[in-house]
Protein backbone atom coordinates (compact mmCIF):
# COMPACT_ATOMS: atom_id res chain seq x y z
CA UNK A 1 0.00 0.00 0.00
CA UNK A 2 1.17 3.40 -1.08
CA UNK A 3 2.17 6.16 1.36
CA UNK A 4 -1.11 7.95 -0.25
CA UNK A 5 -3.51 5.24 0.00
CA UNK A 6 -2.34 4.90 3.91
CA UNK A 7 -2.88 8.55 4.31
CA UNK A 8 -6.45 8.83 2.84
CA UNK A 9 -7.54 6.16 4.75
CA UNK A 10 -5.92 7.45 7.88
CA UNK A 11 -8.06 10.54 7.18
CA UNK A 12 -10.99 8.50 6.24
CA UNK A 13 -11.11 6.70 9.37
CA UNK A 14 -9.99 10.30 11.99
CA UNK A 15 -13.15 11.86 10.20
CA UNK A 16 -15.53 9.12 10.14
CA UNK A 17 -15.06 9.16 14.24
CA UNK A 18 -14.72 13.02 14.28
CA UNK A 19 -18.22 12.84 12.82
CA UNK A 20 -19.48 10.20 15.42
CA UNK A 21 -17.76 11.87 18.88
CA UNK A 22 -20.72 14.29 18.57
CA UNK A 23 -23.86 11.83 18.44
CA UNK A 24 -21.85 9.26 20.72
CA UNK A 25 -21.18 11.76 23.67
CA UNK A 26 -24.32 13.83 23.37
CA UNK A 27 -25.60 14.30 26.32
CA UNK A 28 -22.91 12.44 28.43
CA UNK A 29 -20.36 15.70 28.30
CA UNK A 30 -21.52 18.71 29.46
CA UNK A 31 -19.68 22.06 28.53
CA UNK A 32 -20.06 24.97 30.61
CA UNK A 33 -20.86 28.09 29.26
CA UNK A 34 -17.90 29.92 29.42
CA UNK A 35 -16.64 26.77 26.80
CA UNK A 36 -19.66 27.46 24.21
CA UNK A 37 -19.14 31.22 24.10
CA UNK A 38 -15.69 30.76 23.18
CA UNK A 39 -16.27 27.78 21.20
CA UNK A 40 -19.31 30.59 18.95
CA UNK A 41 -16.53 33.28 19.07
CA UNK A 42 -14.07 30.66 17.36
CA UNK A 43 -16.59 29.91 15.01
CA UNK A 44 -17.36 33.54 13.75
CA UNK A 45 -13.35 34.09 14.03
CA UNK A 46 -12.40 31.59 11.42
CA UNK A 47 -15.09 32.56 9.37
CA UNK A 48 -13.98 36.00 9.08
CA UNK A 49 -10.17 35.05 8.57
CA UNK A 50 -11.95 32.92 5.89
CA UNK A 51 -13.22 35.87 4.54
CA UNK A 52 -10.43 38.15 5.16
CA UNK A 53 -8.19 35.90 2.88
CA UNK A 54 -10.33 35.88 0.02
CA UNK A 55 -11.53 38.86 -0.19
CA UNK A 56 -7.68 40.85 0.74
CA UNK A 57 -5.77 38.14 -1.28
CA UNK A 58 -4.93 36.88 -4.76
CA UNK A 59 -1.93 34.96 -5.87
CA UNK A 60 0.10 35.64 -2.06
CA UNK A 61 -0.11 38.86 -2.58
CA UNK A 62 -2.82 42.32 -2.15
CA UNK A 63 -6.36 41.69 -4.54
CA UNK A 64 -6.42 45.63 -4.73
CA UNK A 65 -8.77 47.36 -3.99
CA UNK A 66 -11.74 46.51 -6.14
CA UNK A 67 -12.65 42.99 -4.74
CA UNK A 68 -12.56 44.07 -0.79
CA UNK A 69 -15.04 47.22 -2.37
CA UNK A 70 -17.22 44.78 -3.82
CA UNK A 71 -17.44 42.89 -0.74
CA UNK A 72 -18.28 45.45 1.37
CA UNK A 73 -21.36 46.17 -1.11
CA UNK A 74 -22.18 42.18 -0.45
CA UNK A 75 -21.73 42.70 3.42
CA UNK A 76 -23.62 46.01 3.24
CA UNK A 77 -26.62 44.43 0.89
CA UNK A 78 -26.62 41.50 3.44
CA UNK A 79 -27.13 43.63 6.38
CA UNK A 80 -29.81 44.73 5.01
CA UNK A 81 -31.13 41.97 4.36
CA UNK A 82 -31.12 41.95 0.63
CA UNK A 83 -32.03 38.53 -1.33
CA UNK A 84 -29.05 36.49 -2.09
CA UNK A 85 -28.83 37.30 -5.64
CA UNK A 86 -28.77 40.85 -5.03
CA UNK A 87 -26.86 40.65 -2.71
CA UNK A 88 -24.12 38.13 -5.39
CA UNK A 89 -24.82 40.92 -8.01
CA UNK A 90 -24.46 43.82 -6.47
CA UNK A 91 -20.93 43.17 -4.95
CA UNK A 92 -19.97 41.03 -8.56
CA UNK A 93 -21.58 44.50 -10.04
CA UNK A 94 -19.59 47.25 -7.49
CA UNK A 95 -16.10 45.12 -8.54
CA UNK A 96 -17.28 45.44 -12.46
CA UNK A 97 -17.84 48.96 -12.22
CA UNK A 98 -14.17 49.58 -10.05
CA UNK A 99 -12.10 47.56 -12.68
CA UNK A 100 -13.86 49.20 -15.70
CA UNK A 101 -13.07 52.58 -14.10
CA UNK A 102 -9.23 51.20 -13.66
CA UNK A 103 -9.05 50.71 -9.64
CA UNK A 104 -7.32 47.44 -9.41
Amino acid sequence: MSATVAMILALAVGTYAFRLVGPVLHGRVELSSRVRELLSAGAIVLLVALLATGALTADGGFAGWARPAGVLVGGVLAWQRAPFVVVVLGAAGATAVLRAVGVA
